[in-house]
């Protein structure tokens, strides 16, 4: 996926996010990688040179605190910010839309996860008409109704696991962006929410087909 930064909205984002508060060079590429999601994680390569021009500029400076070096924005980068505030609503509108993209994305795997675990009930439930559930137990080598309950419970099994791995990592993600003074757009979790009830929905259905 292409960066949300056109030419020019990096270095105007980075005074944005020094405005908030003193960082170093990691702390502001973990900021951007937030922001956008993950869609954008700009490299050392990418970040320090410009942040060598905005202290070349006077907008920010720099101070060593062991072995990081600190970067903090000066009266005159504050002006710039308060000077581009539309600019920066701007930028801030296509971060937005860049994790709007990632809900997309995710409502499109849930999606196919839906029509994969739809397509293994049917073919579970039809082995079990074949082969006449709940008839008597005997023993004998296992029928092919008890080979598709085992195939069932491991999918269950699976699904519990990617329900509670997706619920951990998203509370994860979350709560270190906003830790960190991210902006969370209600309207990224409106999409997340929307993403959520489109797969339960689509659980339901297939359980009932």
């Amino acid at each position: 996926m292409a960066p949300v930064f056109s030419h020019g909205d990096l270095r105007l984002y980075l005074l944005r996010l020094l405005d908030e508060g003193p960082r170093h060079g990691y702390d502001l590429m973990q900021a951007l990688s937030d922001r956008t999601g993950g869609t954008y994680t700009p490299s050392a390569g990418t970040i320090y040179p410009r942040l060598a021009k905005l202290e070349e500029e006077g907008l920010v400076t720099k101070t060593v605190d062991g072995r990081k070096t600190v970067y903090e924005i000066t009266e005159a980068g504050r002006a710039e910010v308060a000077a581009r505030a539309d600019d920066l609503e701007g930028i801030e509108a296509g971060l937005a839309d860049s994790v709007r993209l990632i809900a997309d994305e995710v409502r499109g795997s849930v999606r196919e996860a839906m029509k994969s675990l739809r397509a293994d009930l049917a073919a579970a439930a039809a082995a079990d008409r074949a082969t006449g559930r709940g008839a008597p137990e005997r023993t004998g080598p296992p029928r092919p109704a008890d080979d598709a309950r085992a195939a069932s419970r491991e999918q269950l099994r699976r699904a519990d696991a990617a329900v509670s791995e997706f619920r951990a990592t998203v509370r994860a993600d979350l709560r270190t962006h906003v830790a960190r003074g991210g902006n969370l757009p209600a309207s990224a979790v409106d999409d997340l929410a929307a993403a959520l009830t489109d797969a339960q929905r689509a659980l339901t259905i297939a359980l009932r087909g």
